[in-house]
This record gives C-alpha cells, structure tokens and sequence, in this order.
C-alpha cells in the first residue's frame, strides 16, 4: 500500500497516519504581563508593553525603547540555585511551562515520562549570559568563569530545565529559526504527536534579547524604530507610517497532547492543531523576498496540511512587524492566498502591543489566536491610523468582536528567509 504524503489529509482534516493534536494548556511571560490572562486582558485593552529600557545602560544607542518584562521574580517558579544559573530567556520559558502544565493537569508521572518531549524556540538563545561570561573571562580571569556556563550559554538551556523541572524523558531540543522560532517549534511538536513519536509534547518559544548589543546590531540594521521619544507608538504594523520593528522579550509554552491521550487522562482541549507550513526565502539575510515567494509556500503548505483553503480562514494572526518591506509583503501575499475573504476577516498583529518577542514571537501569538477562537475577541492593531490596505481589517486601535471564529491562521517569517504557519480550529 503506497505510504500517504506527509501533508495528505483525510476527510477528518488529519494525516492518514498520523493522529490529531490538541492544545490543553498555555503559559506566557510577555510585557504585557507574567500570565495568559495578564497577557490577554492587556491586548484586549490595546496596552502598549513597549517603553524606554531600564534594565540596561542604553547610554550612545541610537534605538533606547523595547519591550521588556518588568517585576519578573524568579523565585515565584523555581529554587534559588536554577534562578542563579539559568538565563533570563530560560527563566521566562520554565515559568510559562509551569503555568502551561498546571492549566493542562499535566504531572509527569514515570510511566509516561518517556513519552513527554519538549520544544523550545528561540532566535538568540542565552545572549545575556554568553556576554557575561565573555566578560568576567576578560576582566577577572578564567578561575571565575562559572562552571555552568558551557551549559547556560547554550541554545538548549531552556528545554533542559524544563524536562529536568518536569521529569520529561522523551526528546528534549531546541529549535532555531529566527523570528520563526516558536512556530517552528510547535510545529516540531505536532508532527512529533501526529507520527506516533510522543504522546505530549511541552513547546513553545523563549528569547531575551533586549541587550546593548542586539539593540545595537538590529538597530544599525535600520531594522529597528527609532520613536525613542513616544515608545508606546514606536511599533506600527500595517501603518503607513511605520519605521521599524520594537526588540522585546518573553516566552510562551503549550501543553500538546495527541487526542486520545488527552481523553484518557480527563484533560480539556482548548483547540485543534490542524496544519503546519514551512519555508525558506532563499533569498537575502534581513529582508524578505520581494513577491513573497517564501511566505506565500509557508501559508499554502500549513492551510494544504490543514486540509483547507484560504475561504475557510476566519482569523489571521499577522506575522505584521511594522517594518516596511514585510509589512507589504504580507499584505501582498494574503491577498493571493485568502483571496477576496482577506477583506472579510479580521487581520491583527499583536505585536503592535507586545513588540517582537523573536523566537516568543510565534508561540505567543498562537495563544493569542487560540484565545480569539474560544472567545470571539480580536485583539486590536494598535497604532494602525494610515492603513496600507484600507480594505483589509487590521483592526485599528480597540478589539473587536466576531462570531463564529472557527479556524484561525498564525504567520510567523523570520530574519534568514525563514517562515512558518500554523492553522488551529476551534474545538
């Protein structure tokens, strides 16, 4: 019998040989907030997360504003000896696991230990302690480089605390694509439960990047805003205004689980992932290609994978970073892929509110989009007062809401030409 093609569905909307996958839980830890329900009560309300950075000495920066997390307190979701070794990136993802798992019910008890993987994205990875320990080997000798540092300084420190917190034994990786990080990642996870590889996958996206030096690098790019002076209007997708992306940090991390094992242990689905897409530009490191050749194979493939097609989309969460070139581009290629339905659903980026939480960036906006489904809400486009496409609701300034949100979208297309879809419905 010949093998089904790893994107052909059945009529059930799911792989031949796969199984279906269902959310059942979520944490998060943006500048909105140190929760979902922080997170989502503030993009409701259209707050801005972006300000002037204090954390840092932003002294000779030409960009000064971000988004950070502010009043985190380790000690709230781990002991003092992980909080001393684990960066903030890995901080912030073990606290959105934690809230992940107690909304799922999940314990990791020794039976199904080795069927619990974990996923987590990032872009940069831990940047703020592979500068510290740059520095104290330059100016206080190798004696006092920390014994952990070529385990901390490492991209996979955060899927490593997160099993050993959890008792997760199966695969424990990272996941690296820039922007599209944490996409990639639950991506990752869901093809994982679908071929039968784990039974629960803990996923999600982690970046901390809000450093001298990336504001710096991003910003000598001409990547970044530079609204130092107004911040909380810095980050514009979709305005014809807009002058940049916002560097921001965060975390979010989902709780998947195949169907059936979320049955067997009494848990609640909160959505259906349906379809999963991926790509790459090919094309140029920072911008993205012009007709948005790359982007355009990512939807297609998440919305085949989903077994549907653009008319059946009835949200969009938009990758939308306020940059010039990607914010046309994938305007542009939401027009061909949905087609005239573009100009009868909701478009929305969050990161209006959130700034670019980089390899976050993805799995938050996948909560946020999840939240759309199960209350009809939209969050808004904050700052969105020249749209580029006035026949396209992007959702100006205040939510709104809509009934019978059933299937949304969720783009993410990152620095490197990478790009990546999700599709989740409603359960």
């Amino acid at each position: 019998m010949r093998a089904a093609h790893a994107g052909q569905r059945d009529d059930a909307g799911r792989g031949r040989a796969g199984r279906r996958v269902m959310v059942t839980g979520y944490g998060a830890v943006t500048p909105l907030g140190h929760s979902v329900e922080e997170t989502w009560s503030a993009l409701l309300a259209g707050r801005s997360g972006v300000d002037t950075v204090e954390a840092i000495d932003v002294t000779g920066l030409a960009v000064r504003i971000g988004g950070q997390v502010r009043g985190f307190t380790p000690g709230r979701y781990m002991p003092r000896p992980v909080s001393r070794r684990a960066d903030p990136y890995a901080q912030y993802a073990l606290a959105a696991a934690l809230e992940a798992c107690e909304q799922a019910g999940l314990v990791v008890d020794a039976r199904m230990a080795p069927r619990v993987a974990v996923i987590i994205g990032s872009g940069y990875g831990p940047v703020g302690s592979i500068y510290r320990a740059a520095h104290t080997l330059r100016d206080r000798g190798a004696r006092l480089v920390s014994p952990f540092a070529q385990v901390t300084t490492a991209m996979d420190s955060a899927a490593g605390e997160i099993s050993m917190r959890l008792g997760a034994q199966g695969p424990s990786r990272a996941q690296s694509t820039a922007c599209a990080s944490g996409t990639d990642a639950v991506g990752a996870g869901m093809r994982m439960i679908s071929h039968g590889e784990a039974d629960v996958v803990v996923v999600g996206g982690a970046d901390a990047c809000v450093t001298a030096v990336d504001l710096a690098g991003s910003g000598n790019a001409r990547a970044l805003s530079r609204r130092n002076d107004d911040p909380a209007a810095a980050c514009r997708p979709f305005d014809a205004r807009r002058d940049g992306f916002v560097m921001s940090e965060g975390a979010a991390v989902l709780v998947l689980e195949a169907a059936e094992t979320a049955e067997r242990r009494g848990a609640t689905p909160l959505a259906e992932l349906t379809g999963y897409g991926a790509s790459s530009d090919a094309h140029h490191w920072t911008a993205p290609h012009p007709e948005g050749r790359g982007a355009r194979l990512a939807v297609e493939a998440a919305l085949r994978d989903a077994g549907i097609t653009g008319q059946d989309v009835d949200y969009v969460n938009a990758h939308g970073t306020g940059t010039l070139l990607n914010d046309a581009m994938e305007t542009a290629v939401l027009r061909e892929v949905l087609g005239e339905r573009v100009t009868r659903v909701p478009v929305s980026s969050t990161k209006s509110m959130t700034g670019h939480m980089i390899g976050a960036a993805g799995a938050v906006e996948l909560v946020a989009s999840i939240q759309v489904l199960r209350t009809g809400d939209v969050p808004p486009t904050i700052n969105c007062d020249e749209p580029i496409d006035p026949d396209i609701n992007f959702v100006p300034h205040k939510a709104q809401h809509h009934e019978g949100v059933r299937t949304a979208l969720s783009n993410s297309f990152g620095f490197g030409g990478h790009n990546a879809a999700l599709v989740v419905r409603a359960v």
